[in-house]
């Protein structure tokens, strides 16, 4: 395993600096965050700050740990260590003839990147809570009433998704997440229902089996789709249809799949690192497990009762 570190260097209108990988190198003109290989020893803030320095003239403080991904290419294993840079003095200048770019935070996916630094994107610009419904009971407006709390407490991303519903009030509810959801600038995903999401401008949350039956992306690209995974094959087919992000577990034993121990992170990180797209770790999980999430390459954590207002309340 190769261990390289990273830096996001913002400038005073919020930018991002990108480098850009110069030629006889992997990826040769592909974008990437800067930084470069830690050596034996090294502590990843003093290869950091050494990086940065040989790299670009500038003289780096380290800020917190943004995530780790551990990525696999055909000839080497890398883990990515990625840190916000909470201050930095002097010009940054392509000391290696690299070009260079300030990017809005918002434009960095348009960027061509190696598939280790992808998620790192995706890791600075979308939610790391990804909160799953829990099955409405008989009062609908105490339900709604629990999900404007779990809205109003900081869930900016939600899977509705409520199995067993007679499709009226399945329709019905979907609709009133969508405002819901809407108002409160979050992002809505819909269990499986490809028409209905269309039909309310929203997002898909693909099933396992519904993932392999399909052929192609199935909402246009300013719809987010999402889909769930159990192992290799199932992430790789998400990848491959062009899926925003994958929700991969179970992590942990849950009182929903008894019997079952989980793969645990090991076993979560040596899939991540497989693939290059966002990946949600769920089972068992709740937001005290987000720093052992970014530290294995999760987007974050998934999650119905951890992230459910009136479970978080009980």
């Amino acid at each position: 395993m190769v261990d390289v570190v990273a830096g996001v260097i913002r400038d005073a209108r919020g930018r991002v600096l990108l480098t850009r990988r110069t030629e006889g190198r992997d990826f040769a003109g592909r974008w990437e965050f800067p930084g470069g290989k830690r050596k034996r020893g090294e502590s990843p803030e003093a290869a950091l700050v050494r990086e940065l320095r040989e790299e670009l003239g500038i003289e780096a403080a380290p800020g917190p740990h943004l995530i780790s991904v551990p990525q696999e290419y055909p000839d080497k294993r890398l883990r990515l260590d990625v840190r916000e840079v909470a201050e930095w003095e002097g010009t940054p200048r392509g000391r290696e003839q690299q070009a260079m770019v300030w990017v809005p935070l918002e434009k960095l996916a348009r960027y061509t990147m190696p598939p280790a630094d992808v998620p790192v994107v995706a890791a600075l610009q979308q939610a790391d809570r990804y909160l799953v419904t829990p099955t409405p009971d008989d009062d609908d407006g105490h339900w709604l009433g629990a999900l404007d709390a779990s809205l109003a407490a900081g869930a900016s991303r939600v899977q509705f998704r409520a199995p067993g519903l007679p499709p009226a009030r399945w329709k019905s509810l979907a609709s009133s997440v969508a405002k819901r959801c809407r108002r409160a600038g979050a992002q809505v995903l819909l269990n499986a229902d490809v028409e209905l999401a269309r039909l309310l401008g929203v997002g898909v949350h693909l099933t396992s089996s519904q993932l392999m039956a399909l052929e192609a992306r199935p909402l246009a690209a300013d719809l987010p789709v999402g889909a769930s995974c159990h192992d290799l094959q199932e992430l790789r087919k998400a990848e491959a249809l062009g899926c925003d992000f994958a929700v991969l577990g179970t992590l942990k034993p849950t009182p929903s799949h008894p019997g079952n121990a989980g793969i645990g992170w090991d076993g979560f990180s040596r899939l991540r690192e497989q693939v290059s797209l966002p990946i949600y770790a769920i089972g068992g999980l709740g937001p005290g497990d987000m720093d052992d999430a970014r530290q294995h390459g999760a987007q974050g954590i998934a999650a119905i009762r951890g992230l459910w207002a009136d479970a978080v309340a009980a």
